[in-house]
């Protein structure tokens, strides 16, 4: 991991079980953080982020589109999220990714259980076309 040039933020939500010291305890960073509220990442932008039955948790303290909005702000171009939530909670917010252009895919979890699923977007880079003046 050390020689792999990514920005890695492990956020546990303050809704989850304590598991900041089991990201510590590999050398990693972390911290607690409510979904539902913006994240103060300035001037850092991430390269991946990974949630974990997030919605499933909180899903009536906030909208998933706001979530998924606060998790493009602070991904890098080309940035991924790996999300494994409940399979109804994954195929509305692929809708929603989608929408916002997003590219996304969803996968099937380790266990090959069918109520748990993994969603896998990446925020797109954008670029204005030259030839459209």
């Amino acid at each position: 991991m050390v020689d792999d040039p990514l920005w890695v933020m492990n956020v546990v939500s303050s809704y989850a079980p304590n598991t900041l010291a089991v990201i510590f305890d590999r050398g990693l960073i972390g911290t607690y953080h409510d979904w539902c509220e913006a994240f103060l990442t300035y001037p850092l932008t991430y390269d991946l982020l990974h949630l974990d039955g997030l919605f499933t948790a909180r899903s009536q303290r906030c909208y998933m589109k706001f979530v998924l909005l606060e998790m493009d702000r602070i991904l890098r171009p080309n940035g991924y999220a790996i999300i494994r939530e409940s399979s109804y909670f994954v195929d509305v917010l692929a809708a929603i990714a989608k929408g916002m252009r997003l590219g996304c895919r969803k996968e099937e979890t380790e266990y090959g259980i069918e109520k748990e699923k993994i969603l896998i977007f990446q925020k797109l880079l954008y670029s204005s076309n030259q030839n459209s003046r």
